[in-house]
């Protein structure tokens, strides 16, 4: 499948290190998160409760939910068990003063 890299928002926009955030485009909301200075994308509803992640913290390398603290990996979308959902991981770069994600 081919990338379809669309803007989420200004570099200057992007989250601090430790931070988390949400961000939409095209319609799909995005969990942004600065792992020691590595941007990482997630899709930003938990499935448990639909808890907005990009509301949540990080923890190690984990986004963790604000609502029921269930942790998911900012690499795999995998949940620390012993819950084990998934969300989707969406490829992440900067590109001028743009991050982009691939949604494909």
């Amino acid at each position: 499948m081919l990338a379809q890299w669309v803007r989420l928002c200004g570099a200057q926009e992007a989250p601090k290190p430790g931070e988390v955030m949400e961000a939409e485009t095209q319609g799909v909301a995005v969990c942004l998160a600065n792992v020691d200075g590595r941007l990482a994308a997630l899709d930003n509803w938990c499935p448990h409760r639909k808890g907005p992640l990009g509301g949540g913290w990080l923890e190690d390398e984990a986004v963790v939910c604000p609502w029921h603290s269930w942790a998911f990996s900012t690499t795999t979308g995998i949940a620390e068990p012993p819950d084990r959902a998934k969300v989707s991981v969406f490829p992440v770069k900067i590109e001028g003063e743009d991050v982009l994600v691939d949604l494909a």
